[in-house]
């Protein structure tokens, strides 16, 4: 069988994609950027489940993600329909950025990011009251449910104003 890839010579350049389906660990956290435009920023924790071969015990362990949503779309359905308990699953790409505290000292934050393009939010609850749940995806062409389309120029969009207005 001829079907095994070399990454080497058939993957060009590289890849920054995440997953997550997790809960939110706290209210959506709607900002305005200097720019005029909305960015949501999310808590949402994953956790591993097993039993320990020592004890027999189950354990846990919770991760925390920071997600900051950009799109204008996954802002508007975010803001509509996510609260603290939502499950979600989505797609973005990771990012770090460098930021100073307050004493003056240089902090770094890493953040799950959904930007106007390649990035996807679904809301997994099935609950009636939830507003009707959904899949939302901001590639070009994708279907965005109840929310407005919204033209979109091919460049991502990362506010130049992000730095200086979180830490979180």
């Amino acid at each position: 069988m001829q079907h095994i890839l070399d990454v080497g010579q058939h993957m060009a350049g590289s890849v920054n994609k995440v997953i997550l389906i997790g809960n939110l660990g706290r209210e959506p956290d709607t900002r305005a950027m200097q720019s005029g435009d909305k960015m949501v920023s999310l808590s949402v924790a994953t956790s591993e489940n097993w039993r320990d071969r020592q004890t027999g015990e189950r354990r846990e362990k919770t991760e925390w993600h920071r997600v900051v949503i950009f799109d204008p779309n996954l802002v508007e359905i975010a803001e509509k329909y996510l609260q603290k308990g939502s499950k979600v699953y989505l797609e973005g790409q990771l990012q770090t950025r460098k930021w100073t505290d307050q004493s003056g000292q240089e902090k770094y934050s890493t953040e799950v990011v959904l930007q106007r393009f390649r990035s996807t939010l679904t809301m997994l609850d099935s609950r009636a009251d939830s507003g009707g749940g959904g899949d939302y995806a901001s590639s070009s062409g994708s279907e965005l449910g109840d929310a407005p389309s919204t033209p979109t120029d091919g460049a991502p969009s990362t506010p130049a104003d992000f730095d200086d207005e979180i830490p979180f």
